[in-house]
């Protein structure tokens, strides 16, 4: 089995590339923060890099900036490469099945919900608890 679930912050914008056949691949770096402190009372974070195929390519580049904090469910993928000095390298990364946009940081660095639907930004769960109609008890089908 081979699963990832990560949630972080983009360490920069996303990068959209197209291949010779016309699939779009975006690619960004994800700052997962480790569950523990360091000895010195720090958080230390591990870089990820991601990889998003297709339409939810075009999304993610389209949605997600530095900063933004994204959900990733996916599988771990290693590949090498010979550089152009000859050497061989070895990359590690996700290769995202789902993506989901979470909240980001806005301007003044307040947490900032994701859009929804609609591409309108929520303000918070009352708003969402205001838009219901109350119903009265007599007109109840049971």
């Amino acid at each position: 089995m081979n699963k990832v679930i990560l949630v972080g912050n983009l360490t920069r914008d996303p990068e959209l590339i197209t291949t010779n056949n016309g699939i779009s691949l975006c690619r960004f770096s994800l700052a997962v923060q480790r569950r523990f402190a360091s000895q010195d009372g720090e958080r230390e974070a591990d870089f990820i890099n991601i990889v998003v195929w297709r339409a939810q390519a075009d999304n993610c580049y389209k949605y997600l900036k530095k900063g933004s904090k994204c959900g990733v469910v996916g599988s771990l993928q290693t590949r090498s490469y010979d550089a152009t000095d000859g050497t061989k390298r070895y990359s590690t990364e996700v290769v995202a099945e789902e993506v989901e946009f979470l909240a980001s940081k806005n301007s003044s660095g307040a947490d900032e919900l994701a859009p929804d639907e609609t591409g309108s930004k929520n303000s918070g769960k009352n708003d969402v608890v205001n838009k219901f109609e109350p119903i009265d008890d007599d007109n109840l089908p049971f």
